[in-house]
């Protein structure tokens, strides 16, 4: 049974994984502490996919005095061979006594079997201390190893009426600085942000992160069925961009790839670009987290196919109207039970906005 002190270690192993919010992609957060005799003797976490994980670090810092440590780990340890060694084994090899885990590996290839290595070792196991923590800090890792899918979250900046832009299309400023910084960090922590021809047509967007310094810019992803981008449109500039087509047009194809861009033609039925397939290649490609940015007919069409996980809505304290332009395109609904529910995770201010968080209420 977990104690106090257990639950506080673990805390520590859960702030040190975030410090790789940023950077770990396509590999989860992760944090470990070495505690022996109540005193912190190594501390890790994992930075950068293809670097060390955070096991082995907190060891190299422990060297000899992890010996009948207790290890606290936020995600189970590795028990096969990637671009780095088992973590399990190292766990082993160093001696630790008992290992503090707080959830499994959701990858069902591997999910339980650094767990039973450990124990087969001879090391104390203990599994799903601040679980829920932990899945929050990896949901889009956790989502693409049990779904198939990255995690989904549209963002929206609105009036305290719902309305994203004038009729005639006029947005900006409807927040403030202070959200559209927030934004900035959301940027940061995503794979890839996602939008639709229709706002790179009226806003061209770079969509990178700006005003701070990232390791890596998430990949910039438009969806495009009929191939309408300008050549001359900014967010072919400045890292790679991933178009979405439903049209084999070779000749716009040869265009976008010569100015350093990636096409992939899906389109469905109804020559649109498929939406579950664009996000299934995505994970495919070790998306976890997607950000969109997109207008009403983007975040209609994936709020109608469930393909949304969290909305997170920036909602300026003013009023623009019937006749502004809506959240999201979702038809004429004849009854309430073709509404689209929700659950609330969180409001906050932010600067003079407000923002809230709320995640699809799926059965």
């Amino acid at each position: 049974m977990a104690s106090a002190a257990d639950s506080h270690w673990m805390a520590h192993a859960l702030r040190l994984a975030e410090r790789g919010l940023n950077t770990t992609s396509p590999n989860p957060r992760v944090g470990c502490v070495l505690v022996k005799d109540g005193i912190v003797i190594g501390e890790g976490w994992h930075e950068r996919a293809g670097e060390l994980h955070a096991e082995p670090i907190a060891l190299h810092a422990a060297g000899e005095r992890a010996r009948g440590a207790t290890a606290y780990v936020t995600l189970e340890p590795c028990s096969h061979f990637g671009r780095t060694p088992p973590c399990a084994d190292a766990l082993i090899a160093a001696g630790v006594a008992r290992v503090v885990i707080a959830m499994q590996d959701p990858n069902p290839l591997v999910s339980g079997r650094g767990v039973a290595k450990l124990r087969d070792s001879g090391i104390v196991v203990e599994t799903g201390l601040m679980e829920a923590s932990a899945r929050e800090l990896n949901l889009g890792f956790v989502s693409r190893m049990t779904r198939g899918m990255p995690w989904v979250r549209s963002k929206i900046a609105a009036s305290l009426d719902g309305r994203t832009a004038l009729a005639n299309g006029v947005s900006q400023w409807i927040t403030g600085p202070a959200a559209r910084q927030d934004v900035q960090r959301l940027r940061a922590r995503s794979c890839a942000v996602l939008t639709g021809i229709g706002t790179v047509l009226a806003d061209d967007p770079q969509l990178n992160v700006r005003d701070s310094e990232v390791v890596r810019q998430p990949l910039r992803v438009v969806l495009d069925s009929h191939l309408q981008i300008s050549s001359s449109s900014r967010i072919l500039q400045g890292g790679p961009v991933l178009i979405y087509a439903a049209i084999p047009d070779s000749a716009k194809i040869t265009l976008l790839e010569q100015l350093g861009a990636q096409v992939v033609v899906l389109p469905n039925p109804d020559e649109q670009v498929d939406l579950p397939a664009m996000l299934g290649d995505l994970a495919r490609r070790g998306i976890n987290e997607v950000l969109v940015e997109a207008g009403a007919k983007l975040n209609g069409g994936l709020l109608q196919a469930g393909l949304v996980d969290e909305l997170l809505l920036y909602l300026a304290p003013q009023l623009l109207g019937d006749e502004a332009r809506g959240m999201a395109a979702l038809g004429n609904l004849m009854a309430l039970d073709q509404r689209i529910e929700l659950q609330w995770q969180d409001v906050r201010h932010v600067g003079s906005d407000l923002r809230l968080t709320a995640r699809i209420n799926r059965p």
